[in-house]
């Protein structure tokens, strides 16, 4: 295992360094830029080359992406041109929420759909196999925005079950350890604030679950539906083993290496996708810190951005391959 995971680490070297060439270069040559977006479309040439000289921008491409790297290496990610502070301050202030309502949606497309996807395999044509086959479509199809202002309309307005804005109520006196309040909440005991921050959690999760939850029940059925013609689970079963054990170690061991790379790949994409969720609730996570960023082409904070997404599916892919040894140990002979 030690092994497998120094390869893996080695192999990521490569990609990430090609990953900041691209990164620089693309960024770099979207149009406009930075001066004009602060200066305006009146300013003058003499404004405009005076703000790149104070930014670094009128030397050569080569010289910016050396100290970009350098600055790199020192977690210093630059400043922001519209905040005027270091964007890794103002990253370390908004990504726990973005990252815990992504763990939140995670949780329950995971939770919900394996078992929703086994059992709709195990009872296939029957009324539980319909209505998550039809569910699952129906959750594909539907914008995240949409199902996010419906769910804040139902029951938050509506109703008034849930918040419909914000991390946490504005009267709960709660301890900021970590950033994450749900976890801050049990580290300091504060159950209040814990429960509370849950409560925020619930309807921005279950919207940006919906997708991730969707194609974790397709794809759990039709691994499972698959196994279970397989020559091994038939053999299990005429020796008279018991269904448990034929259901955990020969069908669900064996289904799960394609459901463990849908939730890889759904976990990087719910951090890049929690922007329209984060906007419909208000949730105070990076969304509307990168909107900004895009209008006024704040360069190293959409550097940051991405590069930090891309690093998320570097680490989320090592990760998954980690799983897939686990799960299936040929995988560490190969």
């Amino acid at each position: 295992m030690l092994r497998l995971i120094v390869r893996r680490l080695l192999q990521l070297i490569p990609t990430l360094f090609g990953l900041t060439v691209l990164l620089f270069l693309w960024i770099h040559r979207l149009p406009g830029g930075p001066a004009s977006a602060l200066l305006g479309e009146r300013a003058t040439e003499a404004d405009r080359r005076q703000i790149e000289a104070a930014l670094g921008l009128d030397e050569p491409v080569w010289v910016q992406y050396s100290r970009w790297i350098e600055r790199l290496f020192q977690l210093d990610l630059g400043t922001s041109v519209q905040t005027g502070q270091p964007v890794w301050e103002e990253f370390t202030t908004r990504f726990p929420a973005t990252v815990e309502l992504a763990l939140t949606a995670i949780l329950i497309a995971v939770l919900i759909g394996i078992p929703l996807g086994y059992f709709a395999a195990r009872r296939r044509g029957s009324w539980l196999d319909v209505t998550a086959v039809s569910g699952s479509l129906i959750g594909v199809c539907i914008p995240v925005f949409f199902l996010a202002f419906l769910l804040r309309s139902v029951f938050a307005v509506n109703l008034g079950w849930l918040p419909s804005v914000g991390r946490q109520s504005t009267g709960i006196d709660a301890t900021e350890v970590t950033g994450f309040f749900v976890l801050d909440g049990l580290l300091t005991g504060e159950w209040d604030a814990s429960w509370d921050a849950v409560q925020h959690l619930a309807l921005p999760g279950i919207a940006l679950a919906s997708i991730p939850l969707a194609l974790i029940v397709r794809i759990t059925r039709a691994s499972v539906l698959e196994v279970l013609g397989e020559d091994y689970v038939r053999t299990a079963e005429s020796k008279g083993l018991r269904q448990r054990v034929v259901r955990g170690r020969h069908v669900m061991r064996n289904a799960l290496l394609p459901v463990v790379t849908t939730v890889g790949l759904a976990t990087g994409s719910l951090l890049s996708g929690a922007v329209l969720t984060e906007s419909v609730f208000a949730f105070g996570g990076i969304g509307s810190f990168i909107q900004t960023a895009i209008d006024g082409r704040d360069y190293p904070v959409l550097m940051g951005f991405i590069l930090f997404i891309a690093l998320t599916y570097v680490l989320i892919n090592l990760v998954v391959d980690l799983a897939y040894s686990v799960i299936d140990p040929r995988v560490r002979v190969n």
